[in-house]
């Protein structure tokens, strides 16, 4: 192999493309600067639309594929690569990962389609596929859940689209359901009463449509009663705790007996000795959490960013302004702190002068 030839080359690629190489760089990082600031320009302009915010997100990503396809191209042109071949094989290779990468894009069709048709929108509680949980990101391949223990469940678009879905939250209003089993001694009507009367206590209860109380089933050991009520939808979980044990309280203070299922017990003598630790529960340390800040411009808000620095220098020269007066301050006070010094030493000085003189004169007239 012709080490000297290829090296030469090279060298002769350097010397004749040196100002487009420079170019390339300073194009480079100008070109993600201002890719960037567009993006963020973009997304802005299009918040303050009646767009869903879900809308604006797959928006804003395709301009920004665009944008940095359109980027690469001219990145490619300035250093003397010819575009009209490289676009010939991009369209090959297109083809080929399409075809490779068919979920990928079902998922990403099925993401225009959830989106379009407004299944479901960010911050709505869902049900799919087996898992529920707040809704917290739709993008175009996955949607991610947050579940009430707060795991972050990501399912593809696909699997939402060909499933039932469950959406609480697409009305305002939500029916909370209760099953009661009380002794088969008990009065219906009373019991009725009572679970209704409880219900209508609740505020957060709407009185229409009106709560619903009844016998429902004759079970082995009791009986059991259907209750419903509607709320509105942000509030069901604390009405339907609230009524739960609103309704037992009552139950045990009208001494109306809930049955249970009976259990043998068998006591054991033998001692157990546990182990136990004797230091006792230790003294909380508060971990140290380090905030990282990082500057993404694509959603940076200058605006925001100026006068919160507007705001910290005028705290700053105000500082400054403060403790030069309280150093002003104290100068003058040390000024008049000597001067008064000055003028007590200057008359006891005095003072003493006149007593020596007046025993010398004494002495004189004595004399």
């Amino acid at each position: 192999m012709d080490w000297a030839g290829i090296w030469n080359d090279i060298v002769n690629f350097f010397e004749t493309n040196a100002w487009n190489i420079v170019i390339f760089f300073a194009v480079l990082l100008v070109g993600l600067i201002v890719i960037k600031l567009l993006i963020n320009l973009t997304r802005r302009l299009l918040n303050k639309t009646s767009m869903e915010k879900i809308t604006v997100g797959f928006i804003v990503v395709i301009i920004k594929i665009c944008l940095y396809v359109l980027f690469v191209l001219i990145l490619l042109s300035i250093i003397g690569i010819q575009i009209t071949g490289l676009l010939t094989a991009l369209s090959a290779i297109v083809l080929a990962i399409g075809m490779a990468l068919e979920n990928i894009i079902a998922n990403a069709a099925n993401g225009i389609v959830i989106v379009s048709n407004k299944m479901f929108k960010k911050g709505d509680y869902i049900e799919v596929d087996g898992k529920e949980g707040n809704v917290i990101a739709i993008n175009f391949l996955f949607t991610t859940i947050l579940t009430g223990d707060n795991k972050r469940v990501t399912i593809p678009n696909s699997t939402i689209v060909n499933s039932s879905v469950v959406d609480y939250d697409t009305n305002k209003t939500r029916r909370v359901d209760f099953k009661f089993d009380v002794a088969y001694e008990s009065d219906v009507e009373q019991v009725k009463k009572l679970i209704i009367d409880c219900m209508i206590s609740n505020g957060k209860v709407l009185l229409e449509p009106a709560p619903f109380c009844r016998l429902s089933a004759l079970n082995a050991s009791s009986i059991q009663f259907t209750a419903r009520c509607y709320c509105d939808s942000e509030d069901y979980w604390d009405v339907y705790y609230d009524i739960l044990e609103l309704v037992y309280n009552e139950l045990k203070r009208n001494n109306i007996s809930i049955p249970y299922d009976q259990i043998e017990i068998r006591e054991r003598k033998d001692k157990v000795n546990l182990p136990v630790e004797k230091s006792g529960i230790p003294k909380r340390v508060e971990k140290v959490r380090n905030k990282k800040e990082e500057i993404n411009l694509e959603n940076f808000d200058f605006t925001k960013a100026l006068k919160s620095r507007s705001l910290k220098n005028k705290a700053k020269r105000e500082m400054i302004n403060n403790t030069i007066k309280e150093k002003k301050m104290k100068i003058a006070l040390a000024c008049d702190e000597n001067k008064l010094l000055t003028k007590s030493i200057y008359k006891y000085r005095k003072k003493k002068l006149t007593k020596s003189l007046k025993k010398k004169i004494g002495k004189y007239k004595v004399a």
